[in-house]
């Protein structure tokens, strides 16, 4: 199977400006994806889906291909990820390359790294079925309620008087790492609505969204690969 690893980091982002370059611990944050999937040994090509020459210059210099930009239509506030991605694998088509495999990488995700997506390739070969990154949550749902006019309805159906350590465990969808099948692919497809998890440990599970998230403290085993250090 030949495996694209796309890392879509468009340059418009409002939150945190020039969110996909911002250094984090002094390295652009989505040169941490590209450094763990050309690491991982499982990419035939790792591509950065960005509308930006600047972004792309970037991509370049830390070993990403960066054979076309992205359009302004698939760039916008309100694109999804499927959106820039179908584009992308038909203007590989048009130069003539062709993949069986999609991993898509959330540049956003910087602690995931080579281990974690050669486990997840692997699991994902395992049972041939597509495959999201998922985490256990924190606060586990038997405690969770919504609530209307100051009346409680809980999220699980279920008597939440047995004791926290007898709880089984709850999963979240982490945004690291998505595999999919390239032909199953459609406008429709929910890369969250993949049937296969792949466990990652929570404090690898970062999703830097906001400011404060720039400062999170790297995991005790967390090492800077050496070639990316400033």
């Amino acid at each position: 199977m030949k495996v694209l690893a796309i890392i879509p980091a468009r340059s418009g982002s409002k939150g945190v400006k020039d969110k996909n370059i911002r250094p984090f611990y002094n390295i652009p944050l989505m040169a941490y994806s590209i450094h763990s999937a050309l690491k991982s040994g499982v990419c035939d090509e790792v591509f950065v889906c960005t509308d930006s020459e600047k972004y792309a210059e970037i991509a370049k210099k830390y070993g990403a291909n960066v054979p076309f930009l992205r359009s302004k239509e698939s760039a916008q506030d309100t694109s999804k990820s499927i959106d820039c991605i179908l584009e992308s694998l038909e203007k590989y088509c048009q130069i003539g390359k062709n993949f069986d495999t999609l991993i898509l990488l959330q540049p956003t995700s910087p602690l995931r790294t080579a281990f974690h997506i050669k486990e997840a390739y692997k699991l994902y070969c395992k049972h041939q079925k597509d495959l999201a990154s998922i985490c256990e949550v924190n606060e586990h749902p038997i405690f969770m309620r919504t609530t209307k006019d100051n009346i409680l309805t809980p999220l699980l159906q279920t008597n939440s008087t047995t004791r926290r350590q007898d709880l089984p465990p709850f999963y979240r969808i982490n945004g690291a790492i998505y595999i999919n099948k390239i032909s199953t692919l459609t406008t429709n497809t929910s890369f969250n609505d993949n049937p296969i998890g792949y466990i990652m440990d929570k404090e690898y599970s970062l999703d830097i969204d906001e400011e404060k998230d720039f400062t999170h403290p790297l995991p005790k085993n967390f090492t800077l690969p050496s070639f990316l250090r400033s």
